[in-house]
């Protein structure tokens, strides 16, 4: 019995009326977990010995579309928002013949058959409703609460069978590990290893959803760490295991491996989105395939480019959707940009503004900090980053893109008399650059002239001058040029 055990209305009414009709009502799962941890409930499930039909006759304003014996209630909660419970009946499963679902699945007469069925000993927890007196009969046949004091995760019954059973458990596994600080017990560690090329069965959206929770877990760094320990990283992100003893250089105190685990650490303590973490993780993913050379003086040109192609080939693997990936492209390959105070005018500013995107400006400097923090730094923002956030902060309201200009593509097109093609793009491009190095020449008559002026090029002098325009816009980005990069030994 347990006290004090804070249930929702909404949750007690659907047990009640279960209750009234002659039914069983259990909470079960995830939601008495984190009860019992003090944490936040999001999800509320309830067990019954009703089934699927008898539940919707008695909540009518409920939605069955699955074979899982689970119907969905719809409640309203004291804010007047509307919430999903599920109700779902005991259920066995059969074999899992293609590790991924039951071969079939039958309803269960009780309880305790269908905890049996669970992962882990702390999700195998029952609560019986209603409410008496504060007291609730708890149902713990297998120690979860015990566990949840060792801080414990450990499968029920045989771990082998569980894992043979559905292998995203294995990740499942390193989930709750990470998210609740707890160790995994060494019968369920020692199966995990021996399931671990199961992993190949699973759908990579299944993957890539266990994966986000781990990533955005506080402690996504230690979720990297056991993923390796445990042998299931070279099943999900193999390219991160190249990077595994891989020395760097002398700017660097840890190899590959360590630096971008200690990167992602640093974005997942300051809350970073999704995007920065992923980009924090990847952004030195291709410096095993681009180091040159070994010992202090190692070099990794390019591995930013490279990286993004990789990074963007990862995620279009686990599917996930295109704007998250072409973000964490785009940091990954912007993530080297080189700033000296003494060598980069407003001008340059503005063009890496152009360069990167003023939309990715804020995510380039979280990556960039995470980025000192995991190399062993110990200032995350140094003078330098402090004068390029002072820097941008003081053009960033100038024209920094084409969709700022004072004319468009239309205007070129009815000024020149000339229909689209590669002509228009040319004219844009270079008068894009030189309101880039100097705002006040944004205005409609100073482009109009110019307009006029550049219609007279012919297309290879057109051609041309576009392309020295675009060459300009690469210096925020590599210094000077590629030897003022290698001056100050930027790898």
């Amino acid at each position: 019995m347990i006290k004090s055990f804070p249930i929702p209305e909404y949750v007690l009414n659907i047990g009640a009326h279960l209750v009234d009709r002659g039914f069983d009502a259990y909470l079960v799962g995830g939601c008495v977990r984190d009860v019992l941890l003090g944490r936040g409930v999001n999800d509320w499930d309830i067990a019954t010995n009703a089934k699927p039909e008898q539940i919707q006759e008695l909540f009518p304003d409920s939605v069955y579309e699955n074979q899982f014996g689970t119907v969905g209630i719809k409640e309203r909660m004291a804010n007047g928002e509307s919430q999903i419970v599920e109700v779902t009946t005991y259920r066995l499963e059969g074999a899992y013949t293609d590790k991924r679902h039951p071969d079939t699945i039958k309803f269960a007469n009780t309880l305790e058959e269908d905890l049996a069925r669970r992962d882990f000993t702390i999700n195998a927890m029952a609560v019986k409703l209603p409410m008496t007196n504060d007291q609730l009969p708890m149902t713990d046949l297998f120690g979860g609460q015990e566990d949840l004091k060792k801080k414990l995760i450990r499968c029920v019954g045989n771990p082998d069978e569980r894992f043979g059973e559905d292998a995203l458990r294995l990740m499942r596994a390193v989930r709750f590990a990470t998210q609740l600080e707890c160790a995994i017990e060494k019968d369920t560690a020692d199966a995990m290893a021996r399931a671990a090329a199961s992993l190949d069965a699973i759908a990579q959206e299944r993957i890539r959803d266990e994966f986000v929770k781990i990533i955005m877990s506080e402690h996504a760094a230690t979720g990297m760490v056991l993923l390796e320990q445990y042998g299931l990283l070279q099943y999900i992100i193999p390219e991160l295991r190249e990077g595994i003893a891989i020395a760097q250089n002398r700017h660097h105190i840890f190899g590959v491996w360590e630096h971008s685990v200690r990167t992602l650490d640093y974005a997942a303590q300051q809350d970073y989105s999704l995007e920065v973490r992923l980009a924090s993780l990847f952004h030195d993913i291709a410096k095993p395939r681009t180091k040159a050379g070994e010992g202090e003086f190692a070099t990794f040109y390019n591995h930013e480019r490279v990286g993004a192609r990789m990074a963007r080939a990862i995620m279009e693997r686990m599917r996930f959707d295109a704007k998250t990936t072409e973000r964490v492209e785009h940091l990954v390959k912007y993530h080297m940009f080189y700033y000296n105070t003494g060598e980069v005018s407003e001008a340059g500013v503005r063009r890496f503004i152009n360069r990167v995107g003023i939309e990715y400006l804020d995510d380039l400097i979280r990556v960039r900090e995470a980025d000192r923090i995991g190399s062993g730094v110990p200032k995350a923002v140094p003078y330098k980053i402090r004068h390029l956030l002072y820097m941008i902060e003081k053009v960033r309201h100038d024209p920094v893109s084409s969709k700022m200009l004072a004319v468009n593509g239309n205007d070129v097109m009815r000024s020149l008399g000339i229909e689209p093609g590669p002509r228009v793009g040319s004219v844009l491009a270079i008068l894009l650059d030189e309101v880039l190095e100097d705002p006040k020449r944004n205005s409609m008559e100073y482009l109009a002239a110019r307009i006029r002026e550049l219609g007279s090029l012919s297309d290879e002098k057109l051609r041309a001058a576009a392309q020295e325009s675009k060459t300009r816009a690469l210096e925020f980005e590599q210094g000077v040029d590629e030897q003022m990069k290698r001056k100050h030994a930027v790898s």
